[in-house]
């Protein structure tokens, strides 16, 4: 039991390795576009998202906007685009 202990250490790394193959890497929103519906400068209009660009660990991945919206943040594997 008390070598048991010294591989303890093994279960974060595995745990980060198994969380990267089974959703990628975290990227976060960088830059998007959307249609204003004439108010650019307004917070508070309505707007629809066409595209959202995301920056992240493994590299900038720009994809279409899902049903009108961006997340703030989106998993992404390595070498794919979606």
């Amino acid at each position: 039991m008390r070598y048991a202990a010294l591989f303890l250490w093994l279960v974060v790394p595995i745990g980060v390795w198994s969380a990267y193959v089974a959703w990628g890497t975290p990227h976060a929103i960088w830059e998007y576009q959307f249609r204003d519906n004439g108010d650019p400068y307004n917070p508070l209009a309505q707007r629809w998202y066409t595209s959202c660009t995301f920056i992240g660990w493994t590299g900038v991945v720009s994809v279409s906007a899902e049903a009108g919206h961006c997340p703030w943040v989106r998993f992404f594997k390595f070498g794919t685009s979606q």
